[in-house]
Formats: structure tokens, sequence, C-alpha cells
């Protein structure tokens, strides 16, 4: 579906994509982590066909963007960071107005439309003007709205920003039966637990390259342990105790509000700390996560 080798954009003298291999197969949940600035929306733009490549080689459903823009573009659902609905517009007009650019048919838009609300659960608000949905609402009609064409790849730009808990998961569940359906999903996202959910495989950039590559379990593996026990100090402490525990994990993490401590033992961490004299205001083990990960391999915290 994807196909890139040494992809590059840049802007000027700025280079926000410097080169990076991508392979996204049919039926997939690729996703794309890392922080502000590593050059995500730039490869996003690559993919949808809206901006050039400055260099390297794009195949997108095994055409040449460069030259076959059109044809991939019509082949496309794009769910974008920032809901772009017209509000003069009802929600069923949203979609059929949507899907008549598409040159569909009449009959077979107002049809699609209607399946759309079904499954993104809008159909009683099909004739409520767009103001007066809420956030979560309004990013269903919006994915409703980038499968109007029935596309082959769909490229959501962190499609639950803002959300509620609830209307996550009702939005992972919507993107979880498009992917059980053949769709393929390409997302770019900045919570790990939405990864960890709706990925098959992803990348991890920062400053315009890959750092790592694959399955999220595999990620935590290869990059984290087990467990990870973390420590909270009373402000300006955890240097300090960061010092007094750096031999009882693989790897210490310094955070403003924590000290994260990696180890396949999280519990006997926080009894040879009591041992030493360490008395934290709040103690928590957990399994490792793609965050942990994240912060390995860029070193900045997740809202940078």
């Amino acid at each position: 579906m994807i196909h890139a080798r040494g992809l590059r954009k840049s802007f000027g003298d700025f280079e926000a994509v410097r080169g990076i291999d991508i392979d996204v197969r049919r039926g997939e949940a690729f996703g794309f982590l890392g922080p502000n600035g590593a050059g995500k929306s730039s490869t996003m733009r690559m993919i949808a066909a809206v901006s050039p490549s400055s260099g390297g080689e794009l195949s997108i459903l095994g055409m040449d963007p460069h030259t076959d823009g059109p044809a991939i573009r019509a082949r496309l659902g794009v769910c974008p960071q920032d809901d772009t609905l017209d509000t003069e517009l009802n929600v069923f007009d949203n979609l059929y107005i949507y899907g008549r650019y598409f040159g569909l048919p009449r009959e077979q838009v107002r049809s699609r439309a209607q399946e759309l609300l079904d499954f993104v659960q809008l159909s009683e608000k099909a004739n409520a003007k767009v103001d007066s949905l809420s956030g979560g609402m309004k990013r269903r009609l919006t994915i409703a709205r980038s499968l109007i064409n029935a596309p082959d790849l769909i490229l959501l730009d962190e499609p639950t920003t803002g959300l509620d808990p609830q209307a996550r998961h009702l939005l992972w569940d919507r993107l979880f039966r498009l992917k059980q359906q053949g769709v393929t999903l390409v997302l770019t996202t900045h919570y790990m637990d939405e990864a960890e959910q709706l990925c098959d495989r992803l990348v991890v950039m920062d400053q315009g390259l890959i750092v790592a590559e694959g399955a999220p379990l595999e990620l935590i593996r290869e990059h984290s342990t087990r467990e990870v026990a973390e420590l909270r100090f009373g402000v300006g402490e955890h240097q300090a105790a960061a010092e007094k525990v750096a031999d009882l994990g693989e790897r210490v993490e310094v955070l403003p509000d924590r000290l994260l401590v990696y180890s396949d033992d999280g519990e006997a961490v926080i009894a040879r700390a009591n041992e030493r004299g360490l008395q934290p205001v709040a103690v928590l083990v957990r399994r490792s996560t793609l965050e942990d990960v994240f912060l390995h391999l860029t070193g900045r915290t997740l809202v940078e």
C-alpha cells in the first residue's frame, strides 16, 4: 500500500524528513509516533499526495504521487487533526456533498451516507447542525466523511486528540472494525495507549529519522524492561534520589514529578530503596509501556 525508500522532505534549508524507509501492508494499522517536529505530519502529507517529496522513492497504492496525485487521492480517506466540517450544513449533507466531490451518483451517495451514519452511531443526528454536536460526535462525523468514497487507505492525524475517554474508546472500536473489514489504516498519535490498542506495527520518529520500528510488544521487549518502579519524592529531590538507586535497575529516568527505575522486578527495587533509607511519598509498580519506549528513544516528555 505504501512503499518508501530514502524519503526526504525539505523546507528551504530545513530538512523535516531525513531519509526514511517505510512499507505498509494491505489491511494493517500502521502508526507514526514521535514528538512535535519529528517529521510525522510532513510524512503524512507526502503519503496523502498533497506535498511533493524532496528526494527518495515513494509509491502509494502502486502509483507515483508526482504523476498520479489525483488517482491516488481518489482512493484515499483523510481524517485531519482539526475538524474541517461545514458548519452551515447539517450532518447528512456534510457527507452527501463531500461524496459528490468524488463524482459518485446521487443515490449511491445517499445510501453510503446513511450507512456511514449508522456505522459511527450518528443516525439520530442526521438533520442536526454541526455546531450542535459534541467533540466526540464531530470526530466520528469526520471519520465517516473520510470513508464516503470507500477508500483503500485511510490516513488519520491525531484522530482522538481532545476527546474524553468514553469518546476515545468508541472511536477505537470504529477504527478496529474498519481494520477487520480489510481497510488499511495509517495514523499519527501522541497517545501511547492508542498506539498499543490500534497499531499492528509502528515507527518512532525523532528529528526527521526513524529510530525504531516494529510491533508494540516487540518494541517494549527490545527497548524496555518487564516492569517499572515509579517513586515520587518531594520537589527537587528526584535527582539526588536517582543517584542512590542508579544500580537497582537497568535504567533510571528522572522526570519532573517522579523517578522511574526500569527492572524486571519492581517490588524488589522499592524494597531495596527503602533499605537504603529512601522514603518516597508514593510508589507504583507497573508493566512497561510504549510511553517508556518513547521516553527512552526520544529523551522527551510526551507533551513537549
